[in-house]
């Protein structure tokens, strides 16, 4: 957690984003950092967790991080928790409260809050177009012999 910590500071003080730090331990080792890189690469997705996460999987060529342990200087956004879950580690870490980061500015409490609307409710309109075409993709890819699931 010192790590995470520690890059969440260095990045603010590097002028690269906001003061987020990730690291993904596996075998008692660090194998991936990420710090924020919202605004230094126009990136609305580049938050600390999700670039460990990234260079995380690219390490281990897989898209699981099986066996690992994620240690965020936050707890993570909606966004981040959702990725956290896909990756699979086996606990997640963080220093920071979503309460922490409203008081400086970082106030994610909108997005957990539009998550249990019904869509049609939903600040950003989200309409659904072309169900019947899209659906065949589903169809196929549940015909398939060998897919790899995730």
């Amino acid at each position: 957690m010192k790590e995470a910590i520690e890059l969440s500071r260095k990045n603010i003080r590097e002028g690269k984003g906001g003061p987020f730090g990730t690291v993904v331990v596996k075998d008692s080792t660090i194998i991936a950092r990420g710090t924020n890189l919202v605004t230094s690469t126009n990136d609305p997705t580049a938050h600390a967790e999700i670039v460990a996460i990234r260079e995380a999987c690219r390490i281990l060529r897989s898209f699981q991080l099986d066996g690992c342990t994620i240690y965020t200087s936050c707890e993570p956004c909606p966004m981040c928790l959702g990725a956290m879950y896909w990756a699979r580690p086996k606990a997640i870490y963080f220093a920071n409260t979503r309460n922490d980061a409203a008081a400086v500015g970082f106030d994610d409490r909108f997005l957990y809050d539009e998550l249990p609307r019904v869509v049609s409710e939903r600040k950003i309109p989200m309409i659904q177009l072309m169900r019947d075409e899209a659906i065949i993709a589903f169809q196929e890819w549940e015909q398939l012999e060998h897919k790899v699931r995730y």
